[in-house]
């Protein structure tokens, strides 16, 4: 994944990136980089101990989860694919071998013990200890898999992004030398004048989506799939300082493979026309004005048309309209799987605003 952080008290903001990684010998599986890559963030701004960031999921896979709305969608319309394999079946189908509905308790018992080992003995033993063991073994049972070098040499990366004058506001996104950031930023440049401000119009939603087709054209890409196996999701605390993620699995639960022994589904590898497209489409952004305070912090996953809400959301809040009335914030429907999930601020009140066409959740509470 992707994530932009924006530090008010030291005045920048910077990129972290942890996309999956392409394995030497260039078979199914990406080189994984979730682990790594919040480890990364986490022990660079985190305030809390490892060990309790990670508790509350390994309690989860422990105890049990219920299916969200969001997840029993994705699901039925992949069931045929998690049949394919052992661990997705064991988790979410039932005796019958359909989907289990939503609101149905599941437990991941195995991600649950991988998830202590991480907690106790931090995120390189998942590159170098028992759990980087395992993947190794199940990856190259019949396939190129994972060498240990392949995965004892990820490392994420530290980047400046990229920034755009927005109105009054300062946008910072992934820089152009990623798929995400060359995207974004072609984008933006059809929807922005010299001077930052969104071209005169009575229909910002018709610009944008203008915008995005001509986008669309002039990179050359084609048909799309439903499903990128993607989100995204945005953090600030009281203090100002934020956090915009989007992540990938470059395809519907990945590479559909559960390591044995692990409860890890493996992301696809970013080697075909489909799975490098994923994480062209990865949008976390963040807004602060000149007094370096955060105005907006969200992030837009899954498709073209991710990227055009965060967009639309960015050009509505320059133009000063209220994104926090109800449905002011969406995707365009069109594609399912698309989300955009922001943090809003507008006269001193910032609002947590989820995508209604993809259930998403948005909390607030006093630190």
């Amino acid at each position: 994944g992707l994530c932009v952080v924006h530090d008010p008290a030291a005045g920048k903001a910077e990129i972290f990136d942890f996309l999956a990684g392409a394995a030497k010998r260039h078979g199914a599986y990406a080189v994984p980089g979730n682990v790594s890559g919040f480890s990364f963030l986490q022990s660079s701004y985190g305030r809390l101990p490892w060990a309790q960031v990670i508790s509350p999921a390994e309690r989860a896979a422990a105890a049990g989860f219920p299916i969200s709305q969001a997840l029993s969608t994705r699901l039925a319309s992949t069931q045929d694919y998690i049949r394919l394999d052992a661990g997705l079946s064991a988790e979410f189908l039932d005796e019958s071998g359909h989907v289990k509905p939503a609101g149905s308790i599941v437990v991941a018992p195995e991600l649950a013990d991988t998830l202590s080992k991480i907690r106790t003995e931090g995120a390189a033993v998942f590159y170098r200890g028992d759990i980087a063991s395992e993947l190794i073994a199940y990856t190259n049972t019949g396939s190129n898999g994972f060498s240990t070098d392949d995965l004892a040499a990820y490392s994420p990366r530290r980047i400046t992004p990229n920034s755009v004058r927005m109105g009054d506001d300062t946008v910072f996104f992934p820089p152009t030398d990623l798929g995400a950031g060359k995207y974004a930023a072609a984008l933006l440049s059809r929807l922005l004048d010299a001077e930052g401000h969104p071209a005169a119009t009575n229909n910002l939603g018709g610009s944008v989506a203008a915008a995005t087709k001509a986008t669309m054209d002039a990179s050359g890409v084609g048909s799309l799939p439903r499903d990128f196996g993607a989100t995204g999701f945005a953090s600030e605390d009281s203090n100002g300082m934020a956090t915009a993620c989007a992540v990938t699995m470059n395809g519907p639960f990945g590479s559909g493979h559960t390591a044995s022994g692990t409860g890890i589904i493996l992301a696809a590898a970013p080697n075909t026309d489909q799975s490098s497209q994923a994480s062209t489409f990865l949008t976390p952004a963040i807004a602060a004005n000149a007094d370096k305070i955060t105005s907006f912090a969200g992030a837009g996953a899954g498709g073209p048309n991710g990227t055009a809400a965060i967009a639309l959301a960015l050009l509505e809040l320059t133009a000063g309209k209220d994104i926090a009335a109800p449905g002011a914030l969406h995707s365009t429907g069109l594609a399912p799987y698309d989300t955009v999930n922001v943090i809003a601020c507008q006269n001193g009140v910032c609002a947590a605003l989820a995508d209604p066409g993809a259930h998403g959740l948005g909390a607030s509470g006093s630190p």
